[in-house]
């Protein structure tokens, strides 16, 4: 996996419904109007490393997790886009390999944050930043519109990550982070009026009851032998950690406890809802439906989860795809 996805082998769809039209001028009284066609942009992250020829350079025996010494966007390094005077939705996601990321706008201006992962969060958030670990994915909305025309300002990764185990910690100043894309404002460009809009909710999260909550597992992502392990052991493809029944509700934990790495751990089948972080309240973009746990170092993270529609195998790994290509992984069941 690692391999194909530094080449950059991914691609992106949209999905729309009854409310989130693709249409940002739909008479509708319940559509939610956001910024659409050429202002509905998306933006895959990915740092990577050049050889001296140009090439993408490809580390075999790096088994922490390779970060890029260039940041591209789109495939591009360090690129430029012209926008108009007005909204645009921004759909970003992050494909690795091992680079976490924390973006922010050099001008100090704030954005609304409206989704995280598969679906819309339960209302817009405005912020200042924005997390991405591998596999995450957000879409943004910036305004432009009270900027002048030839105003310049960058999309600027404040992460600081030193290396493939993931990041120090350390958010670092805007000045001193790193310019991932350049935002040209063009009073030139035709806004088409801007009839988008930023509604004032999305959807309410399904609930969580415990009544409904069959059994409670543990899954502690470590360093067994020297390699990457789950409980304490490499993956199996003949071994099921978990046979969830189809129809049932479970309780899934997620430690980490290997030293200095952070894991991007995710899930397959359906998003969950993390309950808990470290057993406090889950900061506010995290109070969603998600299907990639930031695991940070020493942290314990509570999700509910539910097993509709179908049966049959499924995956959870770590996301440094690194590390899972080397075996940071277990499968589970849903039985009938």
């Amino acid at each position: 996996t690692a391999q194909n996805v530094y080449r950059g082998n991914m691609g992106l769809y949209y999905l729309f419904n009854e409310f989130d039209t693709g249409n940002e001028a739909d008479p509708s009284p319940t559509a939610w109007r956001l910024p659409s066609g050429d202002f509905d942009v998306p933006l895959v992250i990915h740092d990577r490393v050049f050889d001296p020829s140009g090439k993408g350079y490809f580390d075999l025996f790096n088994l922490d997790g390779i970060i890029g010494d260039k940041m591209t966007v789109n495939g591009k390094i360090q690129p430029f886009m012209r926008v108009a005077r007005r909204k645009y939705r921004f759909r970003v996601l992050n494909i690795g390999c091992s680079r976490f990321y924390n973006l922010f706008l050099s001008n100090g201006q704030t954005m609304t944050l409206c989704s995280h992962d598969g679906n819309m969060l339960p209302k817009p958030l405005v912020v200042k930043n924005v997390r991405f670990t591998v596999a995450h994915r957000s879409d943004i909305v910036i305004d432009f519109s009270k900027l002048a025309s030839g105003t310049q300002l960058y999309l600027v990764n404040c992460q600081e990550q030193k290396d493939g185990r993931g990041p120090t910690g350390k958010i670092l100043p805007v000045a001193l982070g790193t310019k991932m894309l350049k935002f040209i404002v063009d009073g030139t460009i035709d806004t088409k009026g801007d009839p988008s809009r930023i509604p004032t909710k999305f959807f309410d999260l399904p609930p969580t009851p415990r009544a409904e909550v069959v059994t409670e597992r543990t899954f502690v992502f470590d360093r067994t032998n020297g390699g990457w392990s789950v409980n304490g052991k490499q993956f199996d493809h003949n071994v099921f950690s978990a046979n969830p029944r189809l129809g049932t509700a479970e309780i899934w934990n997620f430690v980490n406890n290997s030293g200095g790495w952070m894991h991007p751990i995710h899930v397959h089948f359906e998003e969950h809802q993390i309950l808990s972080r470290n057993g406090r309240t889950p900061p506010a973009d995290e109070i969603s439906r998600e299907d990639v746990v930031w695991l940070g170092h020493g942290e314990t993270v509570k999700t509910f989860r539910r097993f509709r529609d179908f049966t049959g195998r499924f995956v959870t790994h770590c996301h440094n795809v690194v590390h899972e290509d080397h075996a940071m992984m277990f499968q589970w069941k849903i039985v009938p």
